[in-house]
């Protein structure tokens, strides 16, 4: 959905200034741009005349404006505040008494399941991330398969792995697993015939 919205937007400022540069070189455009323009800012204005205010906003549509536009704050605030905490650099932290604290670093993590996976003829590259939601952190551990591996096979390397990252942390923790596929997988000469 964000990159739905964030290519949607990208159309739309780029759009803006396409028609932004061609009112700047050709003056058909300018002449319509201004026409356009000042036609906008007469509605605009009976709008505004339509429902008059006393005082310095003069308009009922100038706070109905103002108030559609904090409303969409305060929902977009409580929307972010509502989500996880996102990505963390730690997946552990562990305070021993007086003694000091001990923190468990992604890379460190990620370094493991590197070394784990050397060799391995099924997976051609990995990546962990680790996220904060609600107080609870979790992993994601991205495999990227070879062209023609099969998928319950790089599954139960992932279990292998889930289970080693747990024995390594000392506490089983949250993985979502995800194999997936790619220009790299194509690209790679297969593991097996089909």
């Amino acid at each position: 959905m964000n990159r739905i919205l964030l290519a949607l937007a990208g159309l739309v400022l780029l759009a803006a200034g396409a028609a932004t540069a061609a009112a700047g070189i050709l003056p058909d455009v300018a002449a319509a741009w201004a026409g356009t323009g000042s036609s906008l800012l007469d509605q605009a204005g009976t709008l505004l005349a339509s429902a008059p205010l006393p005082g310095p906003a003069r308009s009922w549509w100038a706070m109905a404006g103002l108030a559609a536009l904090a409303t969409a704050a305060g929902l977009s605030i409580a929307w972010i505040a509502s989500q996880g905490g996102g990505r963390t650099p730690r997946v552990g932290r562990e305070s021993d008494g007086g003694r000091g604290t001990t923190v468990v670093e992604t890379g460190f993590v990620s370094a493991a399941v590197k070394q784990a996976l050397a060799g391995n003829r099924l997976v051609l590259g990995t990546s962990v991330s680790a996220w904060d939601n609600r107080g609870t952190t979790g992993l994601r551990l991205r495999l990227q398969a070879r062209q023609g591996a099969s998928p319950r096979e790089i599954a139960d390397t992932a279990d292998v792995l889930v289970q080693g990252i747990d024995t390594l942390l000392g506490h089983p923790l949250p993985v979502l697993v995800r194999i997936t596929s790619g220009t790299k997988t194509w690209a790679a000469a297969p593991d097996r015939a089909r």
